[in-house]
């Protein structure tokens, strides 16, 4: 594919800065993506990740995205270390008073660290001979004029021309400040509050640490009567990465024994268990993440061309719903589309951009969302229906204990390989409620 302008920006170099990066290199003839950290040359947790120690699911259409972008990226990672596993099969996953059944599925997903699958990107696009990584360079600005982006403007005081800028700094950035500065309007934002805190601690990890077989687990209670959850998730380096947490204030202490009996608290053993059997690794942190953050590009009267954002830039999502780095690949992918039907970095481009991650975002925004209303506590905006809609998705929890037809289904919706809407197929929903009849009836018999 021929270059459709000289030189682009990316400012981030995040997973969706880099997955950016490796969009732009064959559509510019130079790619420089800044940022402000220092990035290592291994995968250690960095200053601008601060919730790098923690738990990053990567879903499958994530894998699947970054798998278009670095071909044989996937087994790249699991010769390193990665864990692959079947969603169906090998995962524990407690939900709604029940655990859901176990069959194999054929798809195929990866757990790792976040440390760990930045590192491999970054090794992947600093391998790009037209991009440049640069480290320690905080961007402070953009240039431009009312209505277009030229390039941005680093501390060091150096300008640095570009046809096109890609925002990847992350829901802490100061774009909204720049874009004023050119006359251009910020987008409207909203926040959702779910005061969710979480703690997290890792373990050695040994094969058998689960039961029946099991690679990793999730756990949650039954809102909104119970607010904790917890993921046990096996990365790199024969480790596991516990964490729990919860809702509106149910948060879990740093002290070893008030961690352990928080998660005795959980509805299901299987945390506690590695808790009391594994070797600890290192100090708990904790974190608190008091909001997601939407911010409606989609909706600009006024786009500047030149610009784009990406990633938490446009939506922050809970983390609980590990949403936040396949989004921002399957962005990139989408800026690479932009790009093409259009042939140069315009108005129209970003315009056109700007709707279609819109709809993209629509999806797992209202999921994310949707989750957290199950508590009464949670405030902002509500979309309309979703308590409707909470009610059915309850059921379809419900039916995920017994059929594997409709848990395969909601694996492929939470993985973002099919829509939501293949949940409300009158065949599924026939058998969605006939299933979560048999459910309901079997927990409240035991």
């Amino acid at each position: 594919m021929g270059a459709v302008a000289e030189r682009a920006v990316v400012i981030g170099a995040s997973i969706g800065g880099l997955a950016a990066a490796a969009t732009l290199a064959s559509r510019f003839d130079l790619v420089r993506v800044l940022d402000r950290d220092a990035l290592p040359g291994t995968a250690r947790d960095r200053r601008g990740v601060p919730h790098g120690m923690h738990p990053h699911a990567l879903l499958i259409s994530g894998r699947l995205g970054l798998e278009e972008l670095f071909p044989g990226i996937t087994e790249e990672l699991i010769a390193g270390g990665a864990v692959p596993f079947d969603p169906g099969l090998d995962v524990l996953t407690v939900q709604m008073g029940g655990r859901r059944v176990r069959f194999p599925t054929g798809l195929r997903g990866i757990s790792l660290s976040r440390a760990y699958l930045e590192r491999v990107v970054r090794s992947r696009v600093g391998a790009l001979p037209n991009v440049e990584i640069t480290e320690k360079a905080d961007v402070c600005g953009l240039t431009g004029e009312a209505g277009r982006v030229t390039g941005v403007r680093v501390e060091s005081g150096e300008d640095i021309a570009a046809d096109l800028v890609v925002d990847a700094t992350g829901r802490g950035g100061r774009s909204n400040g720049w874009l004023e500065r050119l006359e251009c309007p910020a987008p409207v934002a909203v926040t959702v509050r779910g005061d969710v805190g979480y703690t997290t601690q890792l373990l050695r990890r040994s094969p058998g640490d689960l039961p029946e077989g099991g690679r990793l687990t999730l756990i949650a209670g039954v809102p909104p009567r119970q607010k904790r959850a917890g993921v046990a998730f096996p990365i790199e380096g024969d480790r596991w990465v516990i964490t729990v947490g919860g809702w509106h204030g149910d948060h879990a202490p740093l002290d070893p024994k008030g961690y352990a009996d928080f998660a005795a608290g959980l509805p299901a053993p299987y945390i506690a268990d590695l808790l009391a059997r594994c070797e600890p690794l290192g100090e708990r942190e904790a974190r608190k993440f008091p909001a997601a953050l939407r911010r409606y590009f989609e909706r600009l009267r006024v786009v500047p061309a030149g610009y784009v954002a990406l990633g938490d830039a446009i939506c922050s999502f809970n983390p609980v719903y590990s949403q936040g780095m396949t989004v921002a690949v399957l962005e990139a992918l989408e800026l690479g589309r932009s790009l093409d039907r259009f042939g140069r970095a315009s108005e129209g481009m970003a315009r056109s951009y700007y709707r279609a991650v819109g709809a993209l975002v629509d999806t797992p925004w209202k999921m994310a969302t949707g989750g957290d209303f199950m508590y009464p506590e949670t405030t902002g905006p509500k979309p309309a229906g979703t308590d409707l809609l909470n009610r059915y998705v309850r059921q379809v929890m419900l039916a995920c204990h017994v059929s594997p037809r409709v848990h395969r289904t909601m694996i492929e919706v939470q993985h973002m390989l099919a829509p939501p809407a293949a949940l409300l197929h009158p065949a599924m929903l026939v058998r969605t409620l006939w299933s979560a009849r048999r459910s309901s009836e079997g927990a409240a018999a035991g």
